[in-house]
């Protein structure tokens, strides 16, 4: 009797302890057009914004394991401060116009973001689509004048599903989020960019064995396969 009493504190006993690393999550600052691709890899806690917020978010240390950016620039200011170990290119992206469903302004190009008549939103040069975006319009000559320049690609659709704007430039993979509340208009390829997109495990981190889980997840067959058919292309 008093054996078996000692055996069943000791079971209740255990149910106190931390739980085992086979069962701890990382918490992954993503990029804002990773939201749909990233919650279906799942097996994370996230965090989206801006690439240029994230940063300045694990500049000031706050506490994650992986990150995962637009672009590599963002990247490479990490990389030069040693906050993150060596970074690995998973996905690409390019961009598209987005226009409102039925396209009632008629937007046919990129020649349309100069017109008078259509309210353009972009964002902000600080955040990656936001530079992408300027260097679309160079290459193709076109002087867009945007209304506001917001600080992820989810703000910029959003100005387009919610009437406040009649064109903005967004990634393809946003245009393909956004289904029937908006309309993608490819952008010609002499005129468009590649994005490419780094993910590295944070040097601080003290979950390195979910962070580098959750990389696996998304190099791996599943993992590249829901990025594609988020509206990404191939890492390679």
């Amino acid at each position: 009797m008093v054996f078996a009493l000692f055996v069943l504190a000791a079971a209740c006993g255990g149910s106190n302890h931390a739980p085992s690393k086979a069962s701890e999550k990382a918490t992954v600052l993503a990029a804002a057009s990773l939201t749909e691709s990233f919650n279906q890899i799942s097996g994370a806690t996230f965090s989206f914004a801006g690439s240029q917020a994230l940063v300045t978010q694990l500049q000031e240390g706050s506490p994650a394991d992986v990150i995962a950016l637009a672009d590599e620039p963002h990247m490479q200011t990490l990389v030069k401060a040693h906050l993150v170990d060596t970074p690995v290119v998973f996905a690409r992206n390019t961009l598209e116009v987005v226009v409102a469903p039925g396209n009632p302004k008629h937007v046919k190009g990129l020649a349309d973001l100069a017109r008078d008549d259509v309210t353009v939103v972009l964002a902000d040069p600080s955040v990656p689509v936001g530079s992408y975006s300027r260097q679309v319009l160079q290459r193709a000559g076109v002087a867009a004048h945007p209304r506001s320049l917001e600080l992820d690609v989810k703000a910029v659709l959003a100005k387009v599903t919610s009437g406040e704007a009649d064109a903005a430039i967004v990634y393809a993979s946003d245009a393909h989020a956004a289904g029937a509340k908006a309309l993608g208009i490819v952008i010609p390829r002499q005129d468009n960019v590649i994005a490419t997109y780094p993910i590295a495990v944070v040097r601080a981190s003290k979950h390195r064995a979910a962070a580098n889980a959750f990389i696996r997840r998304v190099l791996s067959t599943d993992g590249q396969r829901a990025l594609r058919a988020n509206g990404f292309l191939s890492a390679s």
